[in-house]
């Protein structure tokens, strides 16, 4: 049976569901999303003889929710699953498994702690390598130099997207969810002024969703409305830190057995348009990765399309345990 259970990660205690027995899978989610977001991938991958331990990312459901910006810098979030590996399988390489946030988190700690991650997989945004450059300065050229909105621009002042996003948490969510998964119409996500709130102008969902319902949206509800979006919109405010920090292995690959699973309708798969074949680019920064395209699905990958995902995460943690 699965639990929660409060592991102590060396500076925050984390919540997390821990089910099974056998070499250690960590599942890592994304924005805004928590350990929930792994709900279709936990028994069977604890059936396939792993232990699966999905942490709430700090700031978010259970797990502690420190409050300055610099908390959330990748290194701190680095040294949460370094602890979390240490304090449920101490001295033997974990495998690590992350969507959306969740997969620079799980690339970066695999990437600079090859000695405790044996493996790594990735669902939606792909590994670039350590940054040349902060990806403020990324977003701001492309972007918002050019008058568009862009939702990590929007998010660098602490407390305006809060103030738009938490009077309506429910709304938040069924609106965004929707807007970018691959039920959304085309041009669900329009280009806007820079100057506009993050949902103007996305469409409001017609009918029911076929991969969230609404027992799934009222969980998420309810731990956003308990925990807030401070903590979870602090990650979106560290890239300048997370660039000082990660260019020290400039000149490393990313060298153990890796997954990447993206979907056709994911925007951040193609990192925003800045790249046409993402396993093809990841090459170059962790040659032994595997990569799949899912043929419409958008981005929340592994609840889309569970049974997909997980035909190819068990086949993938079969060969790399």
């Amino acid at each position: 049976m699965s639990e929660f259970r409060m592991i102590d990660a060396g500076e925050v205690t984390l919540r997390a569901r821990v089910e099974g027995q056998g070499p250690l899978v960590i599942m890592v989610h994304g924005f805004p999303e928590s350990w929930y977001s792994w709900r279709h991938q936990i028994g069977p991958v604890t059936a396939a003889g792993f232990t699966v331990c999905a942490i709430d990312v700090r700031g978010y459901g259970g797990s502690d929710k420190p409050h300055p910006v610099e908390a959330y810098a990748m290194e701190r979030l680095i040294g949460d699953v370094v602890g979390v590996a240490d304090a449920l399988q101490p001295g033997e390489p974990a495998i690590l498994v992350g969507h959306d946030w969740g997969a620079p988190i799980v690339w970066n700690s695999a990437f600079t702690r090859p000695d405790r991650f044996k493996a790594v997989a990735g669902l939606s945004v792909p590994f670039a390598g350590a940054p040349t450059r902060p990806f403020t300065d990324v977003f701001r050229e492309l972007f918002t130099a050019k008058g568009i909105f862009f939702y990590q621009e929007y998010f660098q002042q602490p407390g305006k997207a809060e103030a738009e996003l938490e009077p309506d948490v429910r709304r938040f969510l069924r609106v965004f969810l929707h807007s970018i998964s691959g039920e959304a119409p085309p041009k669900a996500w329009p280009l806007k002024p820079v100057n506009s709130l993050l949902l103007d102008g996305l469409p409001e969902p017609t009918a029911p969703s076929a991969w969230l319902s609404d027992a799934d949206l009222d969980y998420y509800v309810a731990e956003f409305t308990a925990s807030g979006l401070r903590g979870p919109l602090n990650r979106y405010r560290n890239h300048e830190a997370d660039y000082a920090y990660l260019k020290a292995w400039a000149d490393r690959t990313l060298d153990q057995p890796a997954l990447y699973i993206g979907g056709t309708k994911d925007p951040a798969s193609t990192l925003f348009g800045q790249v046409s074949d993402p396993t093809a680019m990841m090459r170059r920064y962790a040659p032994h990765v595997e990569g799949h395209m899912l043929e419409g699905c958008g981005h929340w990958t592994q609840q889309e399309r569970p049974e997909e995902v997980n035909a190819l995460l068990l086949d993938w943690l079969k060969r790399v345990r």
